[in-house]
């Protein structure tokens, strides 16, 4: 009997896994949870996605939140992909369903027929042969997408950091006149905000920010808008 798994992944323990188990079961309620924790774009060594490519069988499904979660680095991404596609193995992304594996099928199998003609059955080769290279440029365009994020992500927090150690500058640094109080809370609430929050590069929604900082959402509202002031009077946001 063909089974169907669910791969989740997150960076930090202090990141929450929930959405993606709750995005998945929601897909496909009787799926069996596979989940780690690991920061970094490539797929080896992380162990749980490593049992799971061991355990998976021609006919089973594996089902991901997003793209990103299998693999943020485009070669590596799209080779995992027609591996799997290629063992008979179902690929499902909840984010990225024209990507999915019975999406690629589709299109490898709604190939023309040849006729039979030997000039005209070239031009049918060689015009499957384009379709097929077109369902592979756009799963490779949906690897590549997770891969520039990441990338992206870390040129703005390299670029932010060094233009605010040029002008001499912190965020969350000594209040002065005008300027929001600081306190020990605050300042830790901010801190998470800023590392996982979606408004910043992170992965976390609003809820999830307000059950691992313990407060409210007006609260939250006004450290975001606090934050992007902060980070907008040290250039690191425009």
């Amino acid at each position: 009997m063909c089974k169907v798994y669910g791969y989740c992944r997150i960076s930090t323990k202090k990141q929450s896994i929930d959405r993606q188990i709750r995005n998945i079961l929601a897909e496909c309620p009787t799926a069996e949870i596979r989940q780690e924790i690991y920061t970094g774009t490539k797929f080896q060594g992380r162990e749980e996605l490593q049992k799971l490519l061991r355990d998976v069988k021609s006919g089973d499904t594996i089902i991901f939140d997003s793209v990103s979660r299998m693999s943020r680095d485009a070669d590596n991404g799209i080779k995992l992909y027609l591996d799997l596609f290629d063992k008979n193995i179902n690929l499902v992304f909840i984010k990225e369903h024209y990507i999915d594996t019975d999406t690629y099928r589709k299109s490898v199998n709604e190939s023309i027929a040849s006729t039979g003609n030997e000039i005209a059955d070239i031009y049918i080769e060689a015009t499957n042969k384009v379709i097929k290279l077109l369902a592979i440029k756009q799963i490779r365009q949906a690897f590549e997408q997770a891969e520039k994020e990441v990338v992206d992500l870390q040129e703005r927090t390299k670029e932010g950091i060094k233009t605010a150690r040029l002008d001499g500058k912190k965020i969350g640094g000594t209040v002065t006149a005008g300027k929001p109080k600081v306190t020990k809370k605050s300042k830790d609430a901010k801190k998470i905000i800023q590392k996982h929050s979606k408004s910043f590069g992170g992965s976390l929604d609003n809820k999830e920010i307000m059950r691992l900082s313990g407060i409210s959402e007006p609260t939250l509202l006004k450290y975001k808008k606090e934050i992007r002031q902060e980070m907008i009077a040290n250039g690191m946001m425009e």
